[in-house]
């Protein structure tokens, strides 16, 4: 397989539709899940089959942009996201998803709501989601037990973190598409 880092960033729009809600309820740190209907997901990448599978990090919006900061509305800003693109080995899925984690800046009051202390946002089934991924993290793993792949989810929040703070023209770039974007 070639390396995931040689086709980023991968950028796409479309929906957050239902997942099997084990991010939220098994694991304590919820997703936003892409649909991935050819008539609604737009990606920079020909089809969402050739997407390499890894666990990424880049930057998310949904709805649409918006600049206002004085409140703690999710809606239109742009989130660091850790991303989950593939099965899950851990769960033995058959079918491909693409599963990101929004991450609340530290002083929002939904950061650290979560059960495993991770950010809890409201449900945004049907919402406009803008995403770039921008680095690769990790293969995709089986865990033995969810404990492990829950400690794995949360060093990947820390590292998505950390590497979204750079100011890299790239990265810039990435986190300034993500918050204009209307079309690809």
């Amino acid at each position: 397989m070639a390396n995931p880092a040689q086709q980023l960033p991968i950028r796409m729009i479309s929906k957050v539709i239902r997942g099997y809600g084990r991010g939220s309820k098994d694991l304590g740190i919820p997703t936003a899940n892409v649909c991935l209907d050819k008539n609604t997901l737009k990606c920079t990448m020909n089809d969402y089959d050739s997407l390499p599978t890894g666990i990424y990090w880049g930057f998310a919006r949904i709805g649409e942009s918006s600049n206002n900061n004085e409140d703690n509305s999710v809606l239109g800003r742009v989130y660091t996201a850790a991303i989950s693109i593939g099965y899950n080995p851990t769960y033995n899925n058959k079918e491909k998803t693409v599963e990101p984690h929004l991450i609340a800046d530290s002083e929002h009051p939904q950061r650290h709501a979560s059960s495993t202390k991770e950010t809890q946002f409201q449900d945004f089934y049907d919402k406009t989601i803008v995403l770039s991924v921008v680095g690769y993290l990790r293969p995709e793993l089986p865990f033995e037990g969810l404990a492990k792949l829950v400690d794995a989810i949360k060093n990947d929040i820390v590292n998505s973190i950390r590497l979204a703070k750079s100011d890299e023209p790239s990265i810039l770039a990435e986190k300034e598409w993500v918050a204009t974007a209307i079309d690809i």
